[in-house]
């Protein structure tokens, strides 16, 4: 599904319930490192407390506290009834992913604004790197048919901006096309990442 990773195509998730359409107000309370974490994990790995949470991410407590308590006011996450009866407070995420125009708010007239979304676009590529530098180096861990399913790939093409973002668009439709395909709890089966990355480069 996707992640809480910014779209600059959010039409194909128009209709999707289960993805949030972030807009200047909302952005403002996701650009924070933490809480794009917080969300991420909550996202990736089911509800958590903040204590929970800080074990995962190597925070305090009482930071994950405060972060959750925002994104609770920007309506990223909410309260998890089902496992809230104790002293501590459960936490889920509302949405599955987070779609936005990126062009639209890196030509804002606000500073904030454009601020807030290159602090988003950084920490999502800080991510990226993270996760496929936590796969190579545990890698070895894993069945050879995983290791040899993997891949690591970059492609240089001449295209237009129509075309560049044609073929995003195809590729996240051909990604989607393979959602639900494999129930839960698969044997043999794993969660797969996958990262697209596109923009041009200078020619000279």
């Amino acid at each position: 599904m996707p992640s809480n990773e910014p779209e600059s195509r959010p039409a194909p998730y128009a209709d999707d319930p289960r993805i949030h359409h972030v807009d200047t107000r909302t952005l403002r309370g996701l650009a924070h490192p933490l809480r794009i974490r917080l969300l991420s994990a909550l996202r990736e790995f089911g509800p958590a407390t903040a204590s929970g949470l800080a074990e995962r991410l190597g925070e305090s407590s009482g930071a994950t506290s405060y972060h959750l308590r925002q994104l609770a006011t920007y309506g990223f996450v909410e309260d998890d009834p089902e496992r809230g009866k104790g002293r501590e407070r459960w936490w889920k995420a509302v949405h599955m992913g987070n779609t936005f125009n990126t062009s639209t708010f890196l030509d804002h007239p606000d500073a904030e604004v454009r601020g807030a979304v290159g602090v988003v676009l950084h920490e999502v590529a800080t991510t990226h790197a993270q996760e496929l530098n936590t796969w190579l180096g545990t890698m070895h861990e894993w069945p050879e048919e995983w290791r040899r399913a993997f891949d690591l790939s970059d492609f240089k093409l001449r295209l237009t901006p129509e075309l560049s973002m044609e073929l995003a668009e195809r590729m996240q439709e051909l990604v989607n096309s393979y959602r639900d395909r494999v129930p839960e709890g698969t044997e043999g089966s794993a969660v797969v990442r996958t990262h697209l990355h596109m923009f041009p480069r200078p020619t000279d």
